[in-house]
């Protein structure tokens, strides 16, 4: 981690300071508090824990940033075989509610699933919507529906989850893979080897948003 020696020989000096450094093993929380900021040097102590204290503090809060990062890095495990739509399996939200027509403004994204198999948790679809002139090379106009152009959310490099944007590119924050929505969901930066699969759609006379097939090819790593 960058830094991080430069912390370590920091904390080290504060350490060096601090008074019976050996009877309380290198960490100044063993001591007792009131005895060492009775020192006659304690107000020079007093600034030397603060240091040691904002040093750990702020190691503990890369720490705390960090943990959510690594979540990120868990990869698209695909156990069901089979197709992860077919004609008619309608889109739902994350808590199973049919995608409707109005469900996204233009330019806004979501997450939805098929309403069937394989279950919600092994489907993970990017919703896109844009006026339909916006579209271009690369998607599948006969696909889109009502603005509305769906790709999966699994990158194709690590399998990671795209869940960022830049504006209206799609992004992967593992390793920074950036797609195009507009073309196809298209590789437009990092390491993805192909673009992100489109699933047919179509608006169903209710007004949900349906599903016109499955996936127009394999969804995350490999399938090239």
């Amino acid at each position: 981690m960058p830094g991080s020696d430069r912390d370590g020989d920091e904390v080290g000096r504060v350490l060096e300071d601090i008074p019976d450094v050996d009877a309380c093993q290198q960490c100044p929380c063993a001591c007792d508090v009131e005895d060492l900021l009775a020192d006659e040097r304690g107000e020079v102590e007093r600034r030397d824990v603060a240091k040691l204290l904002a040093t750990v503090g702020g190691l503990t809060a890369v720490g705390s940033l960090a943990a959510p990062l690594a979540g990120l890095s868990q990869v698209f495990e695909r156990e069901y075989e089979g197709p992860i739509y077919s004609d008619d399996v309608a889109l739902v939200d994350d808590e199973g509610e049919p995608v409707t027509e109005n469900f996204l403004e233009y330019g806004d994204f979501a997450t939805v699933f098929p309403e069937s198999n394989p279950g919600l948790e092994d489907a993970p679809t990017l919703l896109v919507r844009f006026e339909e002139g916006e579209y271009g090379d690369g998607t599948d106009t006969d696909w889109v529906a009502s603005g509305y152009a769906a790709y999966s959310k699994v990158c194709t490099h690590a399998g990671c989850m795209v869940s960022d944007f830049e504006g209206t590119t799609l992004v992967c924050p593992c390793h920074a893979g950036k797609f195009d929505p507009l073309s196809g969901a298209s590789v437009v930066g990092g390491p993805p080897p192909r673009p992100l699969p489109q699933l047919p759609l179509r608006l169903a006379d209710d007004g949900t948003l349906v599903a016109g097939g499955d996936f127009e090819g394999p969804i995350g790593v490999g399938g090239e």
